[in-house]
């Protein structure tokens, strides 16, 4: 892939490859294990990805994928990573519960603080930086008194945000952050008290339309300047033109039959250093 044009600042994402990746049980309205899923493909389009990453000065880190845990791929739900600290998930259904110790286990030989989770949340899946704030999503997978436990580790305000539309049943698939405290929504996913929290913080933020949203256009990784979305969310690719960022339109359409996409598969490292 040729090289993007950055100017952005390097970031560190952890991804885990799809080798085996497959829709084997239904834990989101997306999955459907009666509809065959392609192993194979899915690495393939999770490649590109990665490629999009690298070709934009991004750093990669892989974890090595397990038999029999198929969404592993999903590197966003494993952990929230914050000046070091890694506060591990504590998943919310029996079927990816196998993940938490592997990821630990690679937190820690990486020179990662790990903090085991008292609540349950999902890492990345629920909670975004929007500048100094975190903001937190609850409703099916993430307890509220995770949203606590959060502002206590890290010293930070956590904004709590209520999820409402199982559609979307993680915070990343409703919203995301371009830069600093500029973020992008899909105002349908959350509760009427959230959304009217998210127009007072938040009055410029960019609003998406529900074709967009269903085409899991708000899974999406911007770096400041380049935003890495799937293909498919064509409304929304033109709003981030009109505002000056440059969509990175990928093709994860194997994924998202198990109700991920671009933002799933990252997982951002933020360990003010260099990792082991």
């Amino acid at each position: 892939m040729e090289r993007l044009v950055t100017g952005v600042a390097t970031r560190s994402f952890l991804m885990c490859p799809p080798t085996h990746f497959d829709v084997v049980y239904a834990i989101n309205p997306w999955m459907h294990p009666e509809l065959p899923a392609d192993a194979a493909r899915a690495v393939a389009q999770w490649e590109q990805l990665r490629a999009a990453y690298e070709a934009a000065g991004h750093h990669v880190e892989l974890i090595s994928p397990k038999r029999g845990l198929p969404d592993m791929v999903f590197a966003a739900n494993s952990a929230l990573v914050i000046d070091g600290t890694a506060l591990l998930a504590r998943f919310h259904y029996a079927e990816r519960r196998g993940e938490e110790r592997l990821y630990a286990r690679w937190f820690r030989s990486h020179g990662i603080d790990v903090r085991k989770a008292e609540h349950g949340h999902e890492g990345e899946g629920d909670f975004a930086c929007a500048g100094d704030v975190i903001l937190a999503g609850t409703g099916f997978r993430t307890e509220r008194a995770a949203h606590r436990e959060v502002e206590r580790v890290f010293g930070r305000e956590v904004l709590s945000l209520e999820l409402v539309d199982p559609r979307f049943y993680h915070l990343d698939t409703a919203l995301f952050v371009l830069r600093g405290e500029e973020i992008v929504y899909f105002p349908g996913a959350f509760s009427d008290d959230s959304r009217a929290t998210l127009q007072r913080r938040y009055p410029d933020a960019l609003l998406v339309e529900e074709s967009d949203a269903v085409a899991f256009g708000c899974n999406a990784a911007s770096d400041g300047h380049h935003v890495f979305m799937p293909a498919g969310a064509d409304g929304l690719a033109t709003q981030l033109q009109a505002r000056g960022y440059e969509p990175v339109l990928l093709d994860l359409s194997e994924l998202r039959k198990a109700g991920g996409s671009v933002k799933c598969c990252t997982l951002e490292l933020r360990t003010n250093g260099a990792l082991r």
